[in-house]
């Protein structure tokens, strides 16, 4: 059933292979689950409430992307979406948590209505094709920045901007060496060619943080989620009309729309998805997908939810189809009552496999054309500004803004069409928003 449902053998892989990918990938992004609560607890929310709308947002959405979509794709409340929910929205602007809740709700009902016009889907088709290979090298930098970052190998420093960590004091801090301890033994298993070597590595790091008190042994298991009745269904709507609310939502629309078709494309190139036209298999549904997670996850009570990145982790273990995003959805169902088990994976584990993922994203530069100036600059320009900015977006932004540009100057106008001149205009209208 699952090979007919799936296609496994047409997409040459294993219900062994999707499964191994799929718990691959839940564990490089099973951080959301202890990340999220503690984030938009800062804005007033009943962190335990969270963690449920946490993981329930994630499996559905998840569940939706593998039986509709049927790609190997992961869906969780958003990194740096949810700290601009708690952060800039609540603590900043002075606005209620529900003020933050009911933007997210609109934002996934705008986004459901963009993608039944297939507004999103022509935004992915405009992006030229070289573009979209550079986004895949871009996201491979930008998650091994967040790798090295998360083991702490790489540090903040105000003189250089970032610097190298203490990765041989264990006195004070032993998760960089377990981290390029796992590093060698994952790359070295990836070398030989071992089935599974990402899972075997965080599972080896995570074995490795014990000694050092990195990995939190749970001293027992609560098995009942924590109740959603603080959060669920609290909407504020008598702002909706406001400026605020205005600015609010087209940063929230902003942000995880080309978040969400930068991770689609980086990892359809990285899995050699993409057609000859550069077009991703089934878009439609997996966009819905991500529509359908967000304005759930509003209404349950988190942030908005956008495709992971971290899907590149499972893809790097083989993930080709539905099957994969399945099992990380199941095992976000299962977290609900073994949330000790799962959150004691520490970061140092997973790190070295964001690193590794950051290696294989990083082939398709070699299907760059970097013998045509108007070409090579929007793609380096693109992938450069990923790990530079801290944002899949903000790439986009600067790598679609020098295609238009350079083409514009060279004379070049057959090459660029409409959708690229609007979203020039929308990408240097944010400038002025910002």
């Amino acid at each position: 059933m699952l090979e007919k449902f799936f296609q496994l053998k047409k997409n040459n892989t294993t219900v062994r292979t999707e499964i191994i990918a799929g718990i691959t990938t839940f564990m490089t992004m099973a951080y959301i689950l202890a990340v999220n609560p503690g984030i938009l607890a800062e804005a007033g929310m009943d962190q335990g409430a969270v963690f449920t709308a946490t993981a329930l947002s994630a499996a559905v959405a998840t569940l939706v992307m593998a039986l509709l979509a049927k790609l190997p794709f992961a869906l969780a409340p958003g990194m740096g979406l949810n700290a601009f929910f708690a952060f800039s929205v609540c603590l900043g602007m002075g606005h209620t948590w529900q003020f933050a809740l009911t933007a997210v709700f609109l934002e996934g009902i705008i986004f459901i209505l963009l993608t039944a016009f297939n507004i999103r889907e022509l935004i992915i088709k405009a992006i030229p094709i070289n573009i979209k290979h550079a986004i895949s090298v871009g996201i491979g930098l930008f998650i091994a920045l967040i790798g090295f970052k998360n083991a702490g190998i790489v540090v903040d420093n105000q003189a250089t901007l970032v610097s190298l960590g203490s990765v041989i004091d264990i006195s004070h801090n032993a998760a960089p060496l377990v981290a390029l301890i796992t590093l060698v033994i994952t790359g070295a298993l990836l070398a030989r060619k071992v089935k599974g070597a990402l899972l075997i590595g965080i599972l080896v790091g995570t074995v490795l943080g014990i000694p050092f008190g990195l990995t939190n042994l749970p001293s027992s298991f609560e098995l009942t989620p924590p109740s959603l009745a603080p959060i669920m269904g609290k909407f504020e709507w008598n702002h909706i009309f406001t400026i605020d609310m205005a600015l609010v939502l087209l940063t929230f629309l902003f942000v995880d729309l080309f978040d969400t078709v930068g991770t689609l494309i980086g990892v359809s190139s990285k899995a050699n998805m993409l057609d000859e036209k550069g077009r991703i298999p089934r878009v439609k549904q997996a966009l819905f997908a991500d529509s359908i997670g967000t304005t759930l996850g509003a209404f349950l009570g988190t942030s908005t939810v956008t495709t992971y990145v971290e899907s590149a982790a499972g893809v790097g273990e083989g993930g080709r189809t539905g099957l994969t995003a399945a099992t990380t959805g199941v095992l976000f169902l299962l977290a609900l009552f073994f949330s000790p088990l799962f959150l004691m994976i520490p970061s140092a584990a997973t790190a070295p496999t964001l690193i590794l993922v950051g290696v294989m994203m990083f082939t398709p530069i070699t299907k760059i054309d970097l013998s045509d100036f108007t070409e090579a600059i929007p793609a380096f320009l693109t992938i450069v500004m990923m790990p530079f900015t801290f944002s899949i977006a903000e790439g986009i932004v600067f790598g679609m803004l020098g295609y238009v540009i350079l083409k514009v100057l060279t004379g070049r106008f057959k090459e660029i069409t409409i959708i690229n001149y609007l979203l020039a205009a929308l990408f240097i209208l944010k400038f002025f928003i910002d």
